[in-house]
């Protein structure tokens, strides 16, 4: 694959050097490059050789003498400077199974990348991991790794993936950490198959190979209403969900004796389901697990309430805004929005967004398609509506390819959207 060189940045190295749009990167120190993580490798001295085919089939060779460290600022036509890895797994729970078409097309893309694990915080499963794969993630530090285990019983991981792949997980992971690698793990838990007894057998293999091994979340599977012909699962209620909490609560408390953290924490979805309160603040540490879902309402109501006290007099606003947002997080900003309304007086609207395109078991606010929103919105002569970031994608394009310039036109009022943070919000709501 070409390493062709879509944009130079301002300022930069390779601005300096003379580099463009259209070259291509042949090699850095004699070396062919594979990746992308290659690239950074090689990049990192303080003296490097990089050998440049010009857009007119001319060959530069260039020193350059720079920090160690030091991007050298060349954005290229493909981010990962490779193919993406796919997943060979057939998962039992795997939710791209559950999607209808007429999605995204990059949402139908089953990867297991090691390479995107490191770059984006993707979980991976290693089930397709080869020995010169495991050596170079060592020899070039990539770190963290994320890694879906769900269990470490192997014949019981063997049926959830669909694989039958002889792997011990926790041979890879004990390689890993070993090897100085920090790894964090996830496990979604699917009622009658991986929770109870496993689940406990599972975190407490997992929290023998701490403080290498960071932490471990518990995440519920998503079931959506499309699951003709696949696995049969049963979904989480509010006494399951209860159990669930529990359980993982008490080995908390054990595992934070002995290791002075946590070590395993739950997703927000449920203490939600279960009606348990979210644990404190505090309880979330270094929040590893956020981009799981693990802490987000707790850490998005404490910037709502610090933000709220910086506040030193009641502000009077002459406007009304609307809060679109799941089932899962309704109660919550409700919650926050009364609290706004008491220091600010602005009008909040807090509209829940029933989950009619993937069924009503999906509840967060991710998962939420434009068309949804318009369908339940459109009548209601909601203003100034405000979506948070993780419904869209980097080109403002939600689930089902409606863009907001779509919704704008439909509902006939401004959207805007705003990160999932909660100084954001309220300076969006306020200013």
């Amino acid at each position: 694959m070409k390493n062709i060189i879509v944009d130079v940045l301002k300022n930069s190295i390779a601005e300096e050097l003379e580099l463009e749009a259209g070259d291509e990167l042949i090699s850095v120190n004699n070396c062919i490059i594979q990746d992308y993580i290659d690239y950074k490798y090689q990049i990192s001295d303080d003296e490097i050789l990089l050998e440049v085919k010009k857009k007119d089939g001319e060959i530069w060779e260039l020193e350059i003498e720079k920090e160690y460290d030091e991007d050298i600022g060349i954005v290229f036509e493909n981010p990962l400077m490779d193919n993406i890895k796919v997943c060979a797994n057939k998962c039992i729970f795997c939710f791209i199974d559950q999607m209808p078409r007429g999605m995204r097309k990059t949402l139908y893309l089953k990867d297991d990348d090691t390479r995107l694990s490191f770059l984006y915080g993707n979980f991976i499963t290693l089930t397709n991991l080869t020995d010169d794969e495991m050596e170079r993630i060592i020899k070039y530090k990539i770190s963290p790794i994320k890694v879906s285990v769900h269990t470490t019983d192997s014949e019981l991981r063997k049926y959830m993936m669909g694989n039958s792949k002889e792997l011990d997980i926790l041979v890879y992971l004990k390689k890993l950490v070993d090897a100085g690698i920090t790894v964090d793990c996830q496990i979604v838990l699917v009622r009658d198959v991986n929770d109870k007894d496993q689940l406990e057998k599972t975190i407490r293999d997992l929290s023998s190979l701490h403080p290498g091994l960071r932490s471990v979340a518990v995440v519920p599977v998503g079931l959506t209403k499309y699951r003709d012909k696949l696995t049969a699962l049963k979904p989480f209620d509010k006494e399951s969900s209860a159990g669930v909490v529990k359980q993982v609560t008490s080995l908390q408390e054990e595992l934070y004796k002995k290791f002075d953290t946590r070590f395993i924490f739950i997703a927000d979805e449920f203490y939600i389901l279960s009606g348990i309160d979210f644990p404190s603040y505090e309880s979330y540490e270094d929040f590893n697990q956020l981009e799981n879902g693990i802490g987000m309402c707790r850490l998005f109501k404490q910037q709502i309430e610090d933000e709220l006290e910086e506040l030193k007099y009641t502000k009077l606003l002459l406007k009304e805004v609307t809060l679109v947002t799941g089932a899962a997080s309704y109660e919550l900003m409700m919650d926050l929005s009364e609290k706004i309304m008491n220091k600010v007086l602005v009008k909040i609207n807090v509209v829940k967004i029933k989950n009619n395109f993937f069924g009503e078991r999906i509840t967060v606010s991710g998962l939420i398609t434009g068309k949804d929103i318009i369908e339940q919105l459109k009548d209601k002569k909601y203003t100034n509506i405000i979506l948070p970031s993780n419904m869209i994608n980097e080109n403002n394009v939600m689930l089902d390819d409606l863009t907001i310039d779509d919704l704008v036109k439909e509902l006939n009022t401004d959207v805007k959207i705003c990160d999932v943070d909660g100084e954001a919000l309220l300076k969006l709501i306020v200013k």
